[in-house]
């Protein structure tokens, strides 16, 4: 193994809360990219040397070395950038698929998400600008609010509000020439989920893939009545039994073509395996908002 990052779900796999749990002993970590130091006799289409990701992800990517059949690794382009490579699958293809398994978009169309921010919404604003889909934004108040805002307007936002911005009797009146937002995605639930559906247009829906805040999602009669609003659910580890799996690796080319072209980017740090504990405090967010912690098993 090259690198493999921490991810809130890996932390939780741990903590055992998480719905799917390895058999005990484990390692951690479930996404990452390694080279091929040797094959059995009877691999072919893998040589040493070869850059792999297990496809889909696999459990145990925290460690230095692995034996797995080679069913479970795709080779990925060499000049792909390593920390790239390594965090490619969970959350950039979250937000290439709620982009495209809920609601038909077309350039011009909006959506609106509430932890911009975050990898898997870093990835949506960019993803949504290269589509031409207008992207509104939800930031929680903070210190350096406004340097946040700038940070998500050069990766391509439209628009980012903090939630005290919101707090006005019609927030569609703030958006200037971006039409009502079909599809809107949550991935903190409480207060920040009930902003994204005001945004929402008639038969809109909001697709929820976390939960970050511990709080639940509380809609209005009349947002279900007046204006048919739908509420769905998305966990890329359900996609990814599915028949749809099959276009993964295809998908994942493609992500990592826009990381290589810079139209792809959001913040991480590298960390060398001898510093894990202090990447994991990080991750856990002891030291405040932290970019996203890789570890690489080469430093």
């Amino acid at each position: 193994m090259l690198a493999a990052p921490i991810n809130p779900s890996d932390i939780n796999r741990i903590e055992g809360v998480y719905p799917v749990r390895p058999q005990v002993p484990a390692v951690g970590g479930y996404e990452g990219v390694g080279e091929v130091h040797s094959v059995g006799p009877a691999v072919k289409g893998l040589l040493p040397g070869d850059l792999v990701i297990p496809s889909p992800p696999s459990f145990g990517t925290w460690q230095t070395y692995i034996v797995k059949d080679q069913s479970v690794w795709y080779k990925i382009n060499k000049n792909s950038p390593l920390e790239y490579a390594a965090t490619i699958t969970v959350n950039p293809l979250t937000a290439l698929r709620m982009l495209e398994d809920f609601v038909t978009l077309n350039k011009g169309d909006a959506i609106v998400q509430n932890g911009a921010t975050s990898i898997v919404g870093q990835c949506i604003i960019q993803l949504a600008q290269h589509r031409g889909i207008h992207n509104i934004n939800i930031i929680r108040d903070r210190t350096g609010s406004d340097e946040v805002k700038e940070k998500l307007k050069n990766l391509g936002a439209d628009e980012v509000f903090t939630e005290s911005q919101l707090e006005v009797k019609n927030v569609k009146g703030l958006l200037s020439g971006i039409p009502e937002p079909a599809l809107g995605f949550n991935c903190v639930g409480g207060n920040a989920a009930s902003l994204v559906l005001k945004f929402l247009g008639r038969g809109g829906t909001m697709v929820t893939y976390g939960g970050m805040s511990k709080k639940p999602i509380t809609v209005s009669t009349s947002s279900f009545i007046f204006k048919d609003l739908s509420l769905r659910g998305f966990w890329l580890q359900n996609w990814m039994s599915s028949e749809k799996a099959k276009e993964c690796r295809v998908l994942i080319d493609s992500l990592l073509d826009l990381a290589r072209e810079g139209k792809l980017k959001y913040e991480m740090e590298l960390v060398p395996f001898d510093n894990f504990n202090a990447a994991i405090d990080k991750a856990l967010g002891k030291q405040g908002s932290q970019p996203k912690q890789v570890i690489n098993f080469q430093l």
